[in-house]
C-alpha cells in the first residue's frame, strides 16, 4: 500500500525491506491500540461487542 500511494506522488521512488517493515509495525501498533481502546468503550458501555460508534 506505501509502494502504490508513494508511486501515484512520484514513479521512481524505492523503498529497503527495513523501511517497510518499520511502517507495517509502526501501523500495526497504532490499530492494536486503536481497537484495545474501542474494546475498553464497549465495555464501559456494558457491552461485549464493539461496535464502529466506540471508535
Amino acid at each position: 500500500m506505501v509502494r502504490e500511494i508513494a508511486q501515484n506522488l512520484k514513479t521512481d521512488l524505492c523503498f529497503q525491506s527495513s523501511e517497510v517493515s518499520a511502517f507495517q509495525e509502526a501501523s500495526e501498533a497504532y490499530l492494536v491500540g486503536l481497537f484495545e481502546d474501542n474494546n475498553l468503550c464497549a465495555i464501559h458501555a456494558k457491552r461485549i461487542t464493539a461496535m464502529p460508534k466506540d471508535i
